[in-house]
């Protein structure tokens, strides 16, 4: 062993270079006095000097009792100094001295007898300011008292950071005695905590002196490790008076029940973020899997690990769901899974667009039977068994950590669509009450919007098969003139079934060409393009001219719901090589001539179809082989960026370069021009004319 290693670290070992003076001897200024058997002075420290005021030089020799006692006190002084000499024990107390200035002090003696190698005896006296040492004393008192009465954790270390004391606050706060404190470094005795950081802070502010105030900790406590707690924490370094370092002070305060209070304010503003997200986000489109898929994205990662959507297959398909009513097995469509991070969970639930059959058993079939929340906190491996789709996905969600699982049904109109299923694996803390409150919620606000795209979805599917019955007849191509034709309807359910097209033979081979759009969409405008449609071909038979078609057409339309409706109708004769053309409300057709630019036709536009007691005018353009007339509705130009006149340049541009296959040419301008989201129908007709029949 080394010189010093016997000594703790930050402690002097005798013979060692002395530090500065400090300490608690230096407050009291004890002075010390030694007299022989006779009572005279011997010895007379420099603090007695201070504390009576006279010189070692004038005390030295004289008798103690006529220089520091006054004359009533002299008699009980030398008894006591009697007393002291002849053996009676030690003598304390306080006594006043008279001062070299002639006042009275009242000192705090420790007066014994001390024995030299000779035999001889002396008396030694250790004395202090009465008044230092009460103040002394009433400050250590308070002190003490203070430290252990303080409802704040408080402690002291030493410069290596063991501790020296701990008040019964902070035993309390670290459910720790203090024998298990003290002595130990903060790593040994708060192994429960992040150590590292702790004492990081605490080596900083030995380092530097500068305190840290309000440092915010959570964690553990041996006795309670799954329960967060939360404590504010200080600290200072502590010096003497003359600057040197004690060690550090800290002072702990519990602060947990403020931390779980600002928790779950936080938590509730982050469900409420949620929920505005939900209302934003979910139900952007009439598309029942995109909608599943914001649901499950909303979900992720705030909410759950990974979430699911499962739609019941009977209610996309239309169909009451008969299967929930006498707990028989159901049949759910994967609509929708999202992850917060990669994991091999993912595929322990069903592929998007699978169909799978559960029976009564299985978590969700019970969730969507039951029509309410199945929650299981903390799942174990018999849980898992009913959570996934086979015995391989249980294991697939065991290996992921999977500890806790959710599912609320989905429920719109008072009828189960199908099932949110949320998962938690690295998200540590279990689904709660909260939780499901929360899914329900958002649960229900996509379930709304599930539904109505269903339904939008079923009306899209009715509204296209009407639509494709009514113009199921296939215009003939006319002797004189080379058709090419295209019809596009909307991507979005609610605005399938408005426009239509037609080329109908006309006596003396003649061609009327038609297109049309009703004001509206759904079921209803398909079924008043289909009566205006066939009531167009049966004027035609009457060879009208095309301002009279469209007064009779317009008369019907008032009967008709959508009663509104644009309409071009023109009529080629090809012995004449002229073109008569009438427009109620529509945009004007294209004339394409060979080797010149395309150009807008502009006859007299007219009230649309269904407005009643407006009169048609009619225009006459002269039509020769190679001539090309292009009618179309108004979904193949007019977007919601670009205004009408841009868009009908662009139109003009295309039609400039040359294209002899007219079906290419129709694909192109579909290309060009069609919006890509789709949000109405596109009709479009091109004739060309041929040479005069010889």
């Amino acid at each position: 062993m080394g010189a010093t290693d016997a000594f703790p670290e930050g402690a002097t070992p005798v013979g060692a270079t002395p530090g500065q003076p400090g300490g608690l001897l230096d407050v009291l200024g004890v002075a010390a006095v030694m007299l022989d058997a006779d009572g005279r002075i011997t010895l007379w420290s420099p603090q007695a000097e201070a504390l009576f005021g006279w010189t070692a030089a004038e005390a030295l020799g004289r008798p103690a009792a006529e220089l520091l006692v006054q004359p009533e006190h002299l008699e009980l002084v030398l008894r006591l100094f009697a007393e002291v000499m002849a053996g009676g024990g030690s003598w304390a107390g306080v006594f006043p001295i008279r001062h070299k200035d002639g006042s009275t002090r009242l000192v705090e003696f420790r007066n014994m007898r001390l024995t030299d190698e000779h035999g001889r005896s002396y008396a030694l006296g250790i004395a202090t300011d009465q008044a230092v040492l009460r103040r002394v004393e009433r400050d250590l008192a308070l002190s003490v008292r203070l430290v252990a009465q303080a409802p704040i954790g408080l402690a002291v270390l030493d410069t290596a950071l063991r501790f020296v004391m701990v008040n019964p606050a902070l035993e309390r706060i670290n459910d720790l005695p203090a024998e298990q404190h003290i002595g130990r470094h903060v790593r040994e005795a708060l192994s429960f905590l992040d150590t590292e950081v702790i004492v990081s802070r605490m080596e900083e502010v030995l380092a530097t002196g500068r305190p840290l105030l309000d440092q915010h900790t959570v964690g553990c406590t041996a006795a309670d490790p799954h329960a967060d707690q939360a404590w504010s924490v200080s600290y200072y370094r502590l010096e003497d008076a003359h600057g040197r370092v004690l060690g550090l002070a800290t002072s702990v305060v519990d602060v947990t029940e403020q931390h779980r209070s600002a928790t779950e304010a936080a938590r509730a503003r982050r469900r409420l973020a949620m929920i505005a997200d939900a209302s934003a986000t979910i139900g952007t489109t009439l598309d029942v899997d995109q909608t599943a898929h914001e649901l499950a994205d909303v979900i992720v990662p705030e909410l759950a690990d990974m979430a699911a959507v499962d739609v019941l297959d009977a209610v996309l398909d239309g169909r009451r769901p008969t299967a929930l009513s006498h707990g028989g097995p159901a049949r759910f469509r994967a609509l929708a899974v999202a992850t917060a991070y990669e994991t091999d969970a993912i595929r322990a639930a069903d592929p998007t667009g699978q169909i799978a059959s559960y029976e009564a058993d299985r978590l969700i079939t019970r969730c969507v039977t039951e029509a309410r929340p199945v929650r299981v906190a903390q799942v174990d491996e018999k849980d898992l068994s009913h959570i996934a789709a086979d015995q391989a996905g249980a294991v697939l969600l065991a290996e992921a950590g999977v500890h806790s699982y959710l599912a609320v049904p989905l429920i719109a109109r008072g009828e189960v669509l199908g099932a949110l299923s949320l998962y938690r694996a690295r998200n540590a803390v279990p689904f709660d009450e909260d939780d499901a409150v929360l899914a329900v919620e958002l649960a229900a606000r996509a379930a709304v919007c599930i539904d109505n795209a269903r339904s939008y979805q079923s009306e899209r599917r009715t509204a296209l098969t009407l639509q494709r019955h009514l113009m199921n007849h296939r215009p003939p191509q006319p002797k004189a003139m080379e058709i090419a034709y295209r019809y596009q309807p909307a991507q979005a359910a609610s605005e399938v079934g408005g426009d239509w097209f037609d080329a109908i033979p006309v006596a003396g081979d003649k061609t009327a060409l038609v297109v049309g759009d009703v004001m509206g969409s759904g079921i209803n405008a398909a079924a008043t393009m289909g009566q205006l449609r066939t009531t167009t071909r049966a004027l035609a038979d009457l060879d009208l001219d095309p301002a009279e078609v469209l007064s009779h057409l317009d008369h019907i339309a008032g009967g008709l719901d959508p009663a509104f409706a644009t309409c071009l109708y023109a009529v080629y004769d090809p012995r004449r090589s002229l073109c008569r053309i009438a427009v109620a409300g529509h945009l004007p057709p294209v004339l394409v001539r060979p080797g010149r630019p395309p150009e807008l036709l502009d006859p007299p536009t007219g009230a649309p179809l269904g407005v009643g007691g407006v009169p048609f005018e009619q225009i006459t353009v002269p039509l020769r082989e190679g001539d090309q007339l292009v009618l179309y509705t108004d979904g193949l130009i007019e977007t919601r960026e670009q205004p009408i006149d841009v868009r009908l340049d662009k139109l003009l541009t295309l039609l400039a370069e040359p294209e002899e296959d007219l079906e290419r040419l129709c694909d192109r301008l579909l290309g060009a021009l069609r919006d890509e989201h789709g949000h109405d129908d596109v009709a479009l007709l091109i004739a060309r004319v041929h040479g005069p029949e010889e």
